[in-house]
C-alpha cells in the first residue's frame, strides 16, 4: 500500500526544507469581486519532464515523470491546481513523433488526482511548429485565469523560435494588465526567464525586458518559470522570479562550465537535482511560501 505523506513531513523525510519568499501579496482582508474574502491556497509547479528523452544521464528516463505523478498524488492535502511550465516533451524533428510524445505525456499525467491542470509549452514542444501540435493537445499557449484573488498570466516565449514574446503578445499583456487594479495580486507563468539570466545558453527572452517594463507598475507581481532545470531566484526591482527544478536531468549553474551539458547521474544519489515545487499563497501573511520536493525512488 502506498504511503501518503503530509507535505511538511514529506519534506522532513526527504531531507529538504522550505524557503519563504515575500512577494508583495495583498492581505486576506481584501475583498474579492464577489464580496468574499481571499483564501490561502497552494498549487504545484512541475516543469521540464522532457518525455521522449532517452540515454544518459537519466537511466530512468521512462519512469521519472510517472514517479513525479505518484509523488504529487501522495500529498495528503491535494493542491488547488497544478501548472506544467513547459518542455512537456523532448524535441523531435518528426511531427508524428512529436504528437506521439505529447499524447503519451497526456496519458501519463491523466493519472494525477487533481484534474485542474494548466499546461504551457516549452521550446522542445513548440518552437519547430509554432506550437501547432501543442495546441492540438492542450489548447492555447498563452492565457489568463483567476484563482482566489490572484490573477495568473501564462506567457508564451517559446513558440517563436527567436525566443521572443512578440509585439502582438506584448500588446495582449498590456491590455490584460490595464484591466487589473494597480495593487492586484499577479502571478506570471513562463517557460524561459523573462530577464537575461545567461543568454549564451538561451536562458533569456529577447524581448523579456519589455514584459518586465509592463509589469513593473503593478505592485504585486511574482514570476514562476522553468527551462533552466534548477532552482533559482532573482529580483528585478520588486518583482520576484523563481525557477523550478526539472523532472528529467539537472543542468549546471549558468557559466559554471563551458557547455550547457546535463549534470551526470549519481548512482549513490539517484534523482538528485530533480524535483517539483509547491507554492503556498499565504495572503494573510502577504507572501508566497515555496517548498521544493524531490523525485524519489518508487
Amino acid at each position: 500500500m502506498r504511503q501518503r505523506f503530509d507535505r511538511r513531513e514529506f519534506l522532513k523525510m526527504a531531507g529538504v526544507g522550505g524557503v519563504v519568499f515575500a512577494s508583495g501579496l495583498r492581505g486576506a482582508q481584501s475583498a474579492t469581486p464577489t464580496g468574499g474574502k481571499y483564501d490561502d491556497f497552494y498549487f504545484v509547479q512541475l516543469s521540464d519532464s522532457h518525455w521522449g528523452f532517452q540515454g544518459p544521464p537519466n537511466p530512468d528516463a521512462k519512469g521519472t515523470l510517472k514517479k513525479a505523478v505518484a509523488a504529487v498524488n501522495s500529498l495528503s492535502e491535494p493542491p488547488d491546481f497544478i501548472v506544467f511550465t513547459g518542455d512537456l516533451t523532448h524535441t523531435t524533428d518528426d511531427p508524428k513523433e512529436r504528437r506521439r510524445r505529447l499524447s503519451e505525456f497526456r496519458d501519463i499525467v491523466s493519472d494525477l488526482k487533481v484534474k485542474d491542470i494548466h499546461f504551457m509549452p516549452g521550446e522542445h514542444d513548440a518552437s519547430l511548429d509554432n506550437g501547432e501540435a501543442f495546441k492540438e493537445f492542450f489548447g492555447k499557449t498563452r492565457y489568463t485565469f483567476d484563482h482566489k484573488g490572484i490573477h495568473f498570466i501564462a506567457l508564451d516565449n517559446v513558440s517563436d523560435p527567436r525566443a521572443s514574446l512578440g509585439d502582438e503578445q506584448l500588446q495582449w499583456l498590456a491590455a490584460d494588465l490595464k484591466s487589473q487594479p494597480k495593487d492586484a495580486n499577479i502571478v506570471v507563468l513562463t517557460h524561459r526567464p523573462l530577464f537575461d539570466l545567461y543568454p549564451q545558453w538561451d536562458w533569456a527572452t529577447k524581448d523579456g525586458a519589455k514584459a518586465i517594463d509592463l509589469l513593473m507598475p503593478m505592485d504585486n507581481v511574482t514570476v514562476f518559470y522553468g527551462h533552466i532545470h534548477q532552482e533559482h531566484h532573482k529580483m528585478t526591482g520588486h518583482i520576484a522570479h523563481h525557477a523550478a527544478k526539472g523532472l528529467m536531468f539537472p543542468l549546471p549553474v549558468a557559466g559554471s562550465q563551458p557547455r550547457r551539458d546535463p549534470l551526470p547521474w549519481d548512482p549513490a544519489h539517484p534523482y538528485q537535482g530533480l524535483g517539483f515545487r509547491d507554492v503556498e499563497a499565504e495572503l494573510a501573511e502577504r507572501k508566497f511560501k515555496l517548498e521544493e520536493l524531490p523525485v524519489q525512488k518508487g
